[in-house]
């Protein structure tokens, strides 16, 4: 005799269901939890600036980010789910799907961690209010800080041609606009063992609320607000698939370069 189909279906849905609801719970925490990073740091300072991979692929792995576009033309933006990109001037567009990176670090914005700051002066006021209040030193965060700002020092390079200048002396060409009034920092925390591979420390970028305009963060001044954490945990570093890109020289020290082109003074020849 055969059993009641109604009986079966019962048997199967009890073996499913405990693997749906394994299957449901673990897809957003891997989401929440990975840093994507196209390229390094260091290869866009020895002046790789074209590179492969398309935005549409980019936002395949993040709905958060930052980092610049082919010929480092300005700066990018990737805010709940679009990105933008910030000519040199501050003006914020939405790229083309097919417009291409050097390098972008993006993630799933989970924030699981909020902070209540006090009101800052400066960029290096927050930096210190934001690290001595982290739960680690050592995890990667995404940061977002929504807040209306009495001061932005916000930066863009022009687009570059080749044969193309490494980095610390492109930037003197950068075109710094100020801004006021509510809008996002949108930043990552980069602990100090990344060095070379991406930025240790703080690195953040800015966009209006009315998504309008922004830039790589100079300076900046709010009174006190929340900023939302999302610690990540997992790093997957995507390298060009490019002839320039191996056989660059990577093996020198690029520390100062790099203080320098995050604080917008160029060195001195």
């Amino acid at each position: 005799m055969k059993p009641p189909v109604h009986r079966i279906t019962m048997h199967l849905s009890r073996l499913c269901l405990p693997l749906l609801l394994a299957l449901c719970l673990l897809q957003p925490a891997m989401a929440g939890e990975t840093l994507f990073q196209y390229s390094t740091i260091d290869a866009l300072l020895a002046g790789f600036y074209d590179g492969d991979l398309t935005m549409q692929a980019l936002k395949r792995q993040g709905d958060f980010g930052l980092g610049t576009l082919n010929g480092i033309d300005g700066e990018l933006v990737v805010l709940d789910g679009t990105a933008y990109h910030i000519a040199a001037g501050g003006t914020a567009s939405i790229p083309d799907d097919q417009t291409r990176v050097p390098f972008a670090t993006v993630s799933f914005f989970t924030p699981e961690t909020s902070l209540d700051l006090p009101a800052v002066s400066s960029l290096k006021a927050l930096n210190a209010a934001v690290l001595k209040s982290l739960p680690s030193q050592n995890v990667f965060y995404a940061l977002r800080i929504d807040t209306t700002f009495s001061q932005v020092e916000a930066r863009a390079i022009p687009k570059q041609q080749p044969p193309y200048a490494p980095l610390h002396v492109v930037v003197k060409e950068q075109v710094v606009v100020p801004f006021t009034g509510p809008g996002t920092l949108v930043g990552y925390y980069s602990p100090p063992f990344v060095k070379g591979v991406n930025v240790p420390g703080f690195h953040w970028h800015f966009l209006t609320r009315d998504r309008s305009g922004g830039g790589h963060v100079l300076d900046c001044a709010f009174g006190p607000a929340t900023a939302h954490l999302d610690a990540l945990r997992s790093l997957t570093v995507s390298l060009p698939d490019s002839r320039e890109f191996d056989t660059l020289d990577l093996s020198k020290d690029k520390g100062r370069e790099l203080e320098a082109v995050e604080k917008g003074h160029p060195q001195k020849q």
